[in-house]
């Protein structure tokens, strides 16, 4: 089956999706496991100020015209069934915002160090961005960054969006949210390319595949259809959860899906990992995921076997389209 490097078509389907209130307020995930094998990836650089410090700085820079377009009220965008604007995830820069035509020099060089500031290190930075590329954006410029509330006193939260990206720092004002909402990252390379930046993520879970038996290969693929995208994917649902249960298998088997777990918040700074980690011991722990494989009715093989991954359990969603090209969605929260 021919790896088709696509233009990204079908990216154009979404400039706010933010999920219900009630559903947000009840998501998360990873284990006290994952925190004791993690790899050094996960640490940032020693010398570098931490992603808030960065922020409360360039806050200070903004003129008052520069903050009538980027500094938001914390809850700007609340109203019924809906959370703020803050919380929701974007496929280009927020109202088509672009950092290039609002920020200085000075400023855009502080916002790349604040976004560098939340990957895990400059491999971390090379996947989120793309390469400095950030896909159909083009570059850091053509990207989109906005504060809610003011840094330098009390809760905010700042959100960088990008074609395929929405992540965000807010300095854990937002109690019980990882990585402070729901985050969405993906690449326009093939979903099974090398050239994918995130291909190491889909080679760790082929891993837990290859070493199911034939009986949970049954449990864990679902042979029709799709765990759909944006918002709708990463809502809250109650048991049971599709696919197979982590507490059903092996010991062995277990290790490769803490992999799977590793290489998911990879690419992120340590704070944010380790939030992550804490939040699935307090939902009930790696046990209460489960593991699903999504076949559509287009043809796969043993090199590319799936459309879709998915990890699910109490308020964790880490859900992974493969084809055409990577985009995930995540919603990790305290239930």
């Amino acid at each position: 089956m021919n790896i088709i490097e696509s233009d990204c078509p079908d990216c154009n389907f979404f400039e706010d999706a933010s999920i219900a209130r009630r559903d947000f307020l009840k998501l998360a995930g990873t284990t006290a496991a994952v925190a004791a094998t993690a790899p050094a990836v996960l640490a940032k650089p020693a010398k570098e100020k931490p992603a808030e410090a960065l922020l409360k700085e360039l806050f200070a820079t903004l003129t008052k015209e520069q903050k009538k377009g980027v500094a938001l009220a914390f809850d700007a965008g609340a109203g019924k069934n809906r959370v703020p604007t803050r919380l929701g995830m974007y496929n280009r820069a927020l109202k088509n915002e672009k950092i290039g035509g609002i920020y200085t020099k000075a400023q855009q060089e502080l916002i790349e160090r604040a976004l560098k500031a939340i990957c895990s290190d400059d491999e971390g930075y090379h996947k989120i961005s793309r390469d400095e590329e950030f896909d159909n954006s083009g570059s850091l410029a053509g990207c989109g960054a906005h504060f809610f509330g003011d840094p330098n006193q009390g809760q905010f939260s700042w959100l960088f969006t990008g074609h395929h990206l929405t992540v965000r720092c807010d300095g854990n004002t937002i109690p019980g949210a990882a990585f402070g909402g729901p985050i969405y990252y993906g690449h326009i390379a093939g979903g099974y390319s090398e050239k994918n930046v995130y291909r190491f993520q889909t080679k760790a879970v082929q891993s837990v595949y290859d070493a199911l038996d034939a009986k949970q290969r049954q449990a864990a693929v679902i042979a029709q259809g799709s765990p759909g995208e944006m918002a709708k994917s990463v809502k809250h649902r109650e048991r049971p959860y599709p696919g197979i249960g982590i507490g059903e298998l092996s010991p062995d088997q277990r290790e490769q899906v803490l992999k799977v777990m590793r290489a998911c918040v990879a690419p992120f700074r340590k704070e944010d990992g380790d939030e992550v980690m804490d939040i699935v011991k307090a939902n009930g722990g790696l046990e209460k995921i489960n593991l699903a494989f999504y076949k559509e009715k287009r043809s796969t093989d043993e090199k590319i076997r799936w459309h879709f991954w998915r990890l699910e359990g109490p308020g964790f969603v880490w859900n992974y389209r493969v084809l055409g090209h990577v985009h995930c969605f995540v919603n990790i929260a305290r239930v």
